[in-house]
């Protein structure tokens, strides 16, 4: 699906495409999750790994309720995120969709990619029927938190995470 954005700000027409990752965006994900102050920390491109995230891929690929996105243009790769589908009792039975690994490429930041993949992703939520679209951003991400305010988000829950160590 091809998207055009009327780009206010610098009044300039960008072409946008999103759709599903493929097996071979795979190096170009785990750069965009590595490329900030906490993911360098946490994501390891080592050979060694590499498994475990092509692993997760197919998980991830094989499950209906899942979407990992990326945003492109001109055939480069801007920005991912992972949508998941999660059916609830609350809410009368409703979908939620749940917003993870949002990451735009540092040179597209400011520049309404991010915007315009999360207007997507709601879309997308929309059309799925979806009651609630959730997410959340480590505390340590003022900036990040700015942005999905104002989007429209508001912080109405503290989240919690337990990390466990792994063999």
């Amino acid at each position: 699906m091809q998207i055009d954005l009327y780009d206010t700000p610098k009044q300039k027409m960008t072409s946008f495409l999103f759709r599903r990752a493929k097996q071979s965006d795979l190096d170009e994900i785990i750069n965009l999750l590595a490329d900030d102050e906490l993911g360098k920390h946490r994501e390891n491109l080592s050979e060694k790994i590499f498994s475990n995230y092509q692993n997760a891929f197919e998980r991830i690929n094989a499950d209906p309720n899942q979407f990992l996105m990326v945003i492109e243009e001109n055939g480069a790769i801007l920005g991912t995120c992972h949508l998941t589908l999660i059916p609830s009792l609350t809410f009368q039975g409703g979908l939620r969709m749940n917003i993870e690994a949002v990451r735009i490429a540092t040179s597209c930041r400011g520049q309404g990619v991010g915007e315009w993949m999360i207007q997507q992703a709601i879309s997308l939520g929309q059309k799925e029927g979806c009651k609630i679209i959730q997410l959340t951003t480590n505390k340590e991400r003022a900036d990040a938190k700015r942005f999905y305010e104002k989007l429209g988000f508001t912080a109405t829950h503290e989240g919690m995470k337990m990390y466990l160590e792994t063999s």
